[in-house]
């Protein structure tokens, strides 16, 4: 039926854009998931969906930023499948603004929810990884590579995604966990019309050309199958990984075309 067959995956950001996408496609190959995320209407209508593939989905109203939540999810997840043998810490969202006009609260919040939270994801999940030698998936950014002009706060927070990702490769492969680093670029998600403060504004247009935005679907397939296959890393979409390549061989080719475009006011 597929290789996530008789599986639980516990996904955060679960209610809309990659991180609905996966929790389908995992259904789709037979898997059951643990869906997290705040918008309780949202998970309802994605719990019903996977229901009528075959699998089963837990709904688990909860914040990423507050530790009782996350602990809360967890333990219902294992009083209902009593294992868990994936997770997907991919919560998000961007703080934009030139450096100027972010003020510290700004980047604590960026902070909470981008690094906080997916450690806090990683805690209350970790002894459960452990026990079924599971894997660990964690969302990146092609912003943990290249800083760019106006996203200070957001590259940061992705860099320390980044270095955690890389550290827990090591300290939990003796365990028999796998840690995957998931580096998207441009997909089509609500992530580019949620404010600083973390509000989803619908009438916020995004602003990326469409011949850059990759499905959510497509993607889906591809983080989901580096999950199966414990990939130490996977850059989705060919712009993400020629950007990362530049920056990578040639910096100052980079260097000039951000500080010439980027800039811009």
């Amino acid at each position: 039926m597929g290789n996530f067959k008789g599986t639980a995956t516990f996904i955060t950001g679960a209610s809309s854009g990659i991180g609905a996408a996966v929790a389908k496609e995992i259904a789709r190959q037979g898997g059951n998931v643990i869906l997290a995320a705040r918008r309780e209407e949202r998970l309802q209508e994605l719990a019903a969906e996977i229901d009528s593939m075959g699998s089963k989905a837990l709904i688990t109203v909860c914040d990423i930023t507050r530790d009782n939540d996350l602990k809360e999810a967890v333990a219902r997840a294992d009083e209902v499948f009593g294992h868990i043998d994936y997770v997907f810490a991919n919560a998000g969202f961007g703080v934009a603004g030139r450096f100027e006009r972010l003020t510290l609260d700004d980047f604590r919040r960026q902070f909470d929810t981008n690094v906080f939270g997916v450690i806090n994801t990683i805690q209350a999940t970790r002894d459960h990884l452990v026990a079924s030698r599971g894997c660990l998936a964690i969302t990146g950014s092609v912003n943990g590579y290249i800083a760019t002009p106006r996203l200070s706060a957001y590259c940061m927070s992705k860099f320390a995604v980044h270095g955690l990702a890389n550290a827990l490769r090591y300290e939990l492969r003796p365990h028999g966990v796998g840690v995957v680093l998931i580096v998207p670029g441009y997909i089509a998600t609500e992530v580019r019309r949620v404010d600083k403060q973390g509000v989803f504004r619908p009438e916020a247009q995004d602003r990326v050309p469409r011949w850059l935005v990759m499905a959510p679907d497509k993607a889906a397939r591809h983080i989901v199958r580096a999950l199966y296959k414990r990939k130490r890393e996977t850059i989705i979409t060919f712009h993400a990984l020629f950007g990362i390549l530049l920056q990578r061989y040639l910096p100052g080719l980079v260097f000039t075309v951000l500080s010439r475009f980027g800039n811009r006011k």
